[in-house]
């Protein structure tokens, strides 16, 4: 897979962000609430105008369609979006094709049966857990996930953070993790970057 590359990004208060998120690893960033992560996924995912480029291998943001390379570069923000009233219509229709093998419910703690259920019975976690499935189910190259596990217990994190990392490694996905916890950090991370004023610096 190839490796996720921010060059001279700029978006909001942020400027001249230039990293490297390689395949099969796991950036986390960290920062104060309102200091920018989010919008700086949102314009990796091309979301947002920003300045600067994004490249996904020898592939520039701009050289593709906005909905192609959002497929590729997958956004799971911190509240998913749920448009129809089942579950499982959220997922690609070649997904699970009724034997609930496909797709990993159980790894995550998830009711086997969970795919039939109305979106309105998930709680929070069971949501965020869902919209993780579905960004795998979607095939990326790279992730972008806004606190991914911020609706979880302590069990149901280990779970996440478990499975996340087993597909990170297998899939060669380029992460981008937005997270707090600095626990949570050191368990996931093979690098960490802070918003601190108006850039990234290396922790």
């Amino acid at each position: 897979m190839p490796d996720l590359r921010l060059e001279d990004l700029s978006i909001g208060s942020l400027n001249s962000v230039s990293i490297t998120v390689p395949a099969g690893e796991v950036v986390c960033l960290s920062g104060r609430s309102g200091s920018g992560k989010s919008r700086l996924l949102r314009a990796v995912a091309d979301l947002d105008a920003h300045g600067g480029s994004v490249w996904l291998g020898d592939t520039g943001q701009g050289d593709v369609p906005a909905h192609q390379w959002r497929r590729q570069v997958l956004m799971v923000p911190a509240e998913s979006q749920w448009w129809a009233e089942r579950v499982r219509d959220h997922f690609p229709v070649d997904v699970d094709a009724g034997s609930h093998t496909s797709l990993p419910l159980a790894d995550l703690g998830l009711d086997e049966n969970a795919l039939e259920w109305s979106v309105s019975r998930l709680s929070s976690g069971e949501k965020q857990r869902m919209a993780l499935l579905r960004a795998m189910a979607m095939n990326p190259s790279a992730l972008l996930l806004d606190e991914p596990t911020a609706n979880l217990d302590a069990d149901s994190v280990a779970l996440a953070e478990r499975w996340l990392l087993r597909e990170i490694a297998h899939r060669q996905l380029s992460v981008l993790w937005v997270a707090h916890d600095r626990e949570q950090i050191r368990r996931v991370a093979h690098h960490h970057f802070a918003i601190r004023g108006h850039t990234l610096e290396a922790c």
